[in-house]
């Protein structure tokens, strides 16, 4: 399945930090802000994640749930979470079957290693589950506050 901007989003159902499975087609008739980032307690990670909680009241006022998804175990999503006061769920996509269905699942490059892992990327998806924004390779600094401004002035 591939994942195109006017489209219904791809389902899955991935579990959280804290046990619940969360799945998507179950959050209709609210706006996502589903956010794949590669690894908790990164710098570049925990200042989106940190952006997303400094904005949380404004996504919330315009009905907007934000999930975070990397391949960290939940474990690990708790420990960031109780670190940095994250009032947002994190979703353990350990198997990357959600990354891959939105094709942020890519061959990176670090220091001349090659390995597989997360694209920094952002989806907006409406009430009905379709998708209407996405963002990938994102710049962290101002990303935060390009995705609420989309979400007040189309949705």
């Amino acid at each position: 399945m591939t994942v195109e901007i006017g489209k219904q989003a791809p389902d899955f159902t991935l579990e959280a930090q804290n046990g619940e499975s969360v799945t998507l087609s179950n959050l209709k008739g609210k706006n996502i802000v589903l956010y794949f980032y590669p690894k908790d307690m990164t710098p570049g990670c925990t200042t989106e994640a940190c952006d997303f909680r400094d904005q949380y009241e404004q996504f919330n006022d315009v009905n907007a749930v934000i999930l975070g998804v990397s391949p960290d175990p939940i474990d690990k999503h708790q420990k960031f979470i109780e670190k940095y006061g994250l009032p947002f769920q994190l979703l353990a996509d350990t198997e990357h079957k959600a990354a891959e269905s939105y094709g942020v699942w890519k061959l990176k490059k670090n220091f001349g290693k090659e390995y597989m892992g997360i694209e920094r990327s952002t989806f907006i998806i409406d009430k009905e589950g379709n998708l209407v924004k996405e963002w990938r390779k994102v710049q962290v600094k101002g990303h935060v506050e390009e995705a609420l401004n989309y979400i007040r002035e189309n949705l």
